[in-house]
């Protein structure tokens, strides 16, 4: 300010100092008022430049210069310059956000105070079935037309979640349910949050159809212990019939024996560590194990028993927990038996592919499997004839305990089957998990 007066007094005392040098001292006056005149144009001119400059390009502000307006321009020029960083820096952090958003599992929707979409995820577009870009400002119930969740959106009364099938196009060979929840916000706004809970629902009706089968599974030998216990206690018997009686219930007790081991046995490799990779157990030794339960298994079941051979094409060593993989080989060759008839033929063997695989695999002349129970084979307690596992002492558990054995030693599960032609079930290790074994002249 003291500088604008200063300048303001000097262009006065010029315009006077002019007029009285090239006329006389009578126009000093009027010098004076012409200078201090021309002063306030020239102060006019650049407000007015400045003022243009901010209306239309702030970036074309003039540099400093002497004066108020100089000093103002760069103060003005630097608190743009501030504002633009930090507007920068602010849409950095929201891009940053939206790609955080975008990234998630689950969907985002916001939508206006007119329930229209003002924005959402990738997720929540390709579960609804909508486009992210085009159907901007579209209300939401137009274009999601289940009764139930056009009935929660128009609530307001969202304590709870609407659970919906999902609607993209990708969901039509593969159905997906949605869990909707909707939070208020910034008014009478609304953010839509959408969960995929498929699997959830999925094994939710596993863990029902597991408890429902356990306890049929169970309850069936516990009748007919109890209908035995009823006749043994009430009812005079003599040597032969209560032989019998106990012979069937030891057969009864033997079951549910088997029963629980099976569930045992699932839940101990459900839980635990990983086999180890570094213990190596020889082909041959799992091959002869099996080959004596099994020879024993068809003694029992059959009076003719059943062409049983077992080949080794090649004896080599294999990773992994010992009597985890003794349980599953004997799985595969205990179910070939109890479904084959007997004097039917039963061929194991182990071999190793052209891609330096190992596989083994267990073929049966037995009646052979459907095509439409291959995909469900590993499922706990499926079974194609029930009463023919039940009669074979079959728990229904084998193929999900080898299912599960596999996986955990990184192994493939091969079914292949015909009816009226038998069926072959394959293991087929990785290379990881194999070695040569040392010949066994070395080794004594």
């Amino acid at each position: 300010m003291p500088f604008r007066i200063a300048t303001f007094l000097m262009a006065s005392a010029l315009g006077g100092g002019i007029a009285t040098a090239l006329l006389n001292w009578h126009y000093a006056g009027l010098g004076a008022w012409l200078g201090a005149l021309l002063w306030l144009l020239l102060d006019a001119w650049r407000a007015q430049r400045l003022l243009n400059v901010l209306r239309s390009d702030a970036a074309g502000l003039p540099s400093r210069g002497p004066g108020i307006w100089g000093e103002l321009s760069e103060r003005i020029r630097k608190l743009l310059r501030e504002r633009e960083q930090q507007t920068r820096h602010a849409e950095d952090r929201l891009q940053e956000f939206l790609a955080a958003i975008q990234a998630s599992p689950n969907g985002v929707v916001l939508l206006d105070e007119q329930g229209r979409i003002e924005w959402c995820n990738q997720t929540a577009a390709g579960q609804f079935g909508i486009d992210a870009e085009r159907d901007l400002l579209q209300h939401m119930a137009n274009l999601v037309r289940d009764p139930a969740f056009v009935a929660y959106l128009a609530s307001w009364h969202y304590s709870r979640d609407v659970v919906i099938d999902a609607q993209g196009p990708q969901q039509r060979n593969h159905p997906a349910r949605l869990s909707v929840q909707v939070h208020p916000y910034a008014g009478n706004r609304r953010m839509l949050l959408t969960r995929d809970i498929t699997s959830l629902e999925q094994a939710e009706a596993m863990r029902r159809d597991f408890v429902a089968n356990v306890s049929h599974e169970i309850r069936t030998p516990l009748t007919v212990l109890a209908g035995f216990v009823e006749t043994l206690q009430n009812l005079p018997l003599d040597a032969q019939e209560r032989a019998r009686y106990l012979g069937l219930m030891a057969q009864q007790s033997h079951r549910m024996e088997t029963l629980v081991n099976d569930l045992l046995t699932l839940s101990r490799l459900e839980g635990s560590a990983a086999p180890p990779a570094t213990r190596w157990t020889r082909m041959r030794a799992l091959m002869a194990q099996c080959e004596d339960e099994g020879r024993g298994l068809s003694s029992r079941l059959s009076s003719q028993g059943h062409q049983l051979s077992f080949t080794l094409q090649a004896d080599s060593e294999i990773a992994g927990a010992p009597t985890e993989l003794q349980s599953a080989m004997s799985n595969l060759l205990s179910n070939a038996i109890r479904y084959t008839p007997g004097g039917g033929e039963v061929a194991v063997s182990w071999r190793l592919l052209p891609d330096g695989r190992g596989e083994y695999a267990v073929r049966d002349s037995g009646p052979g499997i459907a095509a439409e129970h291959l995909p469900r084979l590993t499922e706990r307690f499926y079974r194609i004839d029930r009463s023919r596992s039940r009669e074979t002492g079959g728990t229904g558990l084998g193929l999900a305990i080898v299912k599960h054995i596999a996986q955990r030693h990184g192994a493939e599960l091969r079914i292949e089957s015909t009816p009226g032609k038998g069926s072959r079930f394959a293991l087929v290790f990785p290379v990881a998990r194999l070695r040569q074994a040392a010949p066994l002249s070395a080794i004594a």
